[in-house]
């Protein structure tokens, strides 16, 4: 389906050329002057505009430098009933598509003309479409888990994929927010529709306004040209909002009303345009407490949370480790043309401890207090198993990090909690300077 916008003084070719497109599927406008058109292309974007040459105080190439300038990627068809030499070189020299004479053909050669340019809008939103499924069919896109939260969350995928509702995904950051947000798209009846992506917390406000509801020529400063924004680009399909919980509350107060109302309107333009899109929404923040201290609107989170879906973080479900760290091993020596054959026990394991799954002690990664009482102190002490108390000075870090992992495995979790060692643990590294 196409946007077209006809341009003609003689109302009845307007209305012939309105109920001809209409019934074929496409959306069609009307202007009876050049003054009219104008106004329309600077409010709206069409794909296809078809103008008469001649018109009261303006002309069909007029028309055409002005959509040249501020939407160079429509189709511009220009009709006549009075074909000159003069006026086809013109078409022509400024970028017309199509020159059609106004005879007993007229409808005929226009519809082919539409027909073609529908049929480059499909293929362009199926290629998009194919490299989406081809990036999902190598892997790239794929959920990797086996544990029983992953498997809840497969299962929540396939029940919530066939609707239409909003959904919210929570999670730490590099939980896979945005796959299970491409997998519930790809599971949906709009996955041969677009999957559009947007960080709103990279954006300023003003830009990312921008973004989302698209602008005008002249909107502001640098805005040569109309443009559409992202709700626009995924009409029909899925829009995944990144860091949700970082937009500010005036673009909040914009969201919520697009929300509620499925309109958005450009910058710079005076016109609402209706759009057909699932929103997804992520964020890392806890969105309970940031509407509590005032930072989030309560009516906006109610509006993107109707199906919440939390993430949780790996450090809750070690078992899926081994599938990652296989399916990681496995990419990267495809990637790398590495004969890796597999990853060792030891490695395993090693990968399975609670020390590698980001705990961190009070103190955001600072190393714990020793028996000396001081903050990252070189002096400390522990008790191996034979019962021998040995003390040491000057440690590198490799003995510090083996008594802090034999801290956390005791159970410890005070900095200045003794560290629990067996002597093999410490066999590796240097010797130390050891008092009785």
């Amino acid at each position: 389906m196409a946007h077209i916008l006809v341009v003609d003084d003689e109302k009845s070719i307007c209305e012939l050329l309105e109920i001809t497109f209409r019934k074929e599927g496409h959306r069609v406008e009307v202007a009876n002057s050049s003054e009219a058109a104008r106004r329309r292309m600077e409010s709206q974007i069409f794909d296809i505009i078809i103008s008469d040459i001649r018109m009261p105080n303006s002309t069909g190439v007029d028309l055409l430098k002005f959509s040249k300038e501020i939407a160079p990627s429509s189709v511009f068809l220009l009709i006549t009933g009075v074909p000159t030499v003069e006026t086809a070189i013109a078409a022509i020299n400024f970028g017309a598509d199509r020159y059609v004479i106004k005879d007993h053909q007229l409808v005929d050669q226009l519809r082919r003309a539409v027909q073609q340019v529908a049929e480059n809008l499909k293929w362009k939103t199926e290629a998009g479409y194919l490299r989406r499924e081809l990036r999902r069919l190598t892997g790239l896109d794929n959920i990797i888990g086996r544990s029983p939260k992953m498997r809840a969350i497969f299962d929540l995928i396939q029940t919530v994929a066939p609707q239409s509702s909003r959904v919210l995904i929570t999670g730490e950051s590099g939980t896979g927010k945005e796959l299970v947000a491409r997998a519930i798209h790809e599971n949906s009846p709009r996955a041969q529709a677009p999957f559009i992506t947007i960080n709103c917390g990279a954006f300023p406000e003003t830009l990312l306004e921008s973004e989302l509801f698209g602008y005008m020529k002249g909107a502001f400063t640098g805005a040569n040209e109309n443009r559409q924004g992202l709700f626009r680009a995924a009409h029909g399909g899925t829009l995944f909002m990144d860091e949700i919980g970082n937009m500010t509350q005036t673009m909040q107060v914009k969201l919520y009303r697009v929300l509620q109302e499925g309109k958005v309107r450009p910058l710079g333009s005076n016109e609402e345009i209706d759009v057909d899109v699932r929103v997804i929404a992520a964020t890392n923040k806890h969105l309970e407490k940031e509407i509590a201290e005032g930072r989030f609107r309560e009516d906006l989170y109610y509006r993107l949370s109707v199906i919440p879906i939390h993430l949780s973080p790996l450090r809750e479900r070690r078992e899926d480790i081994p599938l990652l760290a296989r399916a990681f091993l496995e990419r990267f020596r495809t990637s790398m043309e590495k004969p890796v054959d597999g990853i060792e026990p030891e490695a395993m394991r090693c990968l399975d401890r609670p020390s590698h799954l980001g705990w961190r002690p009070a103190g955001q990664g600072q190393w714990p207090r020793f028996r000396s009482g001081r903050r990252g102190s070189r002096e400390g002490w522990h008790r191996g198993v034979s019962g021998r108390r040995t003390r040491f000075r000057g440690a590198d870090w490799g003995h510090r990090a083996a008594l802090y992992r034999g801290g956390t495995r005791a159970g410890w979790r005070s900095p200045t909690a003794r560290c629990r060692i067996t002597e093999d643990e410490l066999s590796f590294l240097p010797p130390l300077r050891q008092e009785a």
